[in-house]
């Protein structure tokens, strides 16, 4: 019974990796609540800044705020990609990385000199084995993003936009929907970019003014677009890994039917043909 004997083995290993998969659905749904938790207490701050900047913005205010200026051309440009430190997570960072070359491939094209910056160990080995030289790598940061994290990461780059150094930031992170759709997007984050015009302003009654005012915001509302990358990245990674685990839970289950049938047809087979010789023997001994 060599063939029973090889399914039924394969049975165990197929089982204990059902074992496995199921455990780290349970995992990654436990911390993509937590991750959802942390994106949904960072949005309120992130629209109030935007709705505060929106009003105090003036064209002439403007000219006074280096994160605020709007190049005539991008001569040189960085691209902050985020992606997680594990895989078994789908497409989710084959997703990201795949917009980040795109992004890359139309600045360049366009005569931007790109600086590359990666977070996570998936988009650093990918670089690394296309051969790009990145200006920073990250991997400290883990499932459970900071605003620190994301101050470590910008205020480098808004001192080189302030200098003249950079004319734009963007951002390469997935934009979460729901459980099941978080796209990869490119966001840019510098410079700044000026309220809609239309948009409704309130009176407000400011002190010191305005100008000062814009002067803490500005770099806060930067951080704090890069804080939101983060923390909305940790958790669609933490959904795709969800649905990656559940996906590989359920064919794990449908090929242990499969392999349990085969098990019990060839076990059956296998009794017949004893049954068979065990009665082919009597009727010899009879003869």
């Amino acid at each position: 019974m060599a063939k029973g004997r090889e399914l039924k083995g394969r049975i165990k290993s197929v089982e204990n990796t059902r074992k496995i998969t199921r455990t780290m659905e349970m995992v990654a749904t436990s911390k993509m609540k937590r991750a959802l938790d942390r994106m949904m207490a960072a949005r309120p701050y992130a629209d109030a800044l935007r709705a505060v900047i929106g009003d105090l913005y003036a064209p002439d205010l403007a000219l006074q705020f280096p994160l605020l200026r709007q190049p005539q051309a991008e001569r040189k440009a960085a691209v902050l990609l985020i992606t997680s430190n594990r895989g078994l997570a789908g497409a989710f960072n084959a997703n990201l990385i795949k917009e980040a070359r795109n992004l890359v491939a139309r600045l360049e094209g366009a005569g931007t000199k790109v600086d590359v910056h990666v977070v996570g160990r998936k988009g650093i080995g990918y670089f690394k084995y296309v051969g790009r030289a990145l200006a920073t790598q990250r991997i400290d940061i883990g499932d459970r993003p900071s605003a620190a994290d994301a101050t470590a990461l910008v205020d480098g780059m808004m001192q080189s936009f302030i200098s003249g150094d950079l004319d734009a930031v963007y951002v390469v992170r997935s934009k979460f929907q729901s459980a099941l759709s978080a796209p990869p997007v490119a966001d840019r984050v510098l410079p700044v970019e000026p309220p809609s015009a239309g948009r409704q302003t309130h009176d407000w009654l400011m002190f010191p003014s305005a100008a000062a005012i814009l002067t803490e915001l500005l770099p806060a509302y930067v951080r704090n677009s890069v804080y939101r990358a983060l923390v909305e990245t940790a958790a669609a990674e933490q959904a795709a890994r969800r649905t990656a685990m559940k996906n590989a839970t359920d064919n794990a289950s449908e090929m242990l039917n499969v392999l349990k049938r085969n098990y019990n047809r060839a076990r059956q087979a296998q009794i017949t043909q004893e049954i068979a010789e065990i009665v082919g023997g009597a009727a010899a001994l009879q003869g």
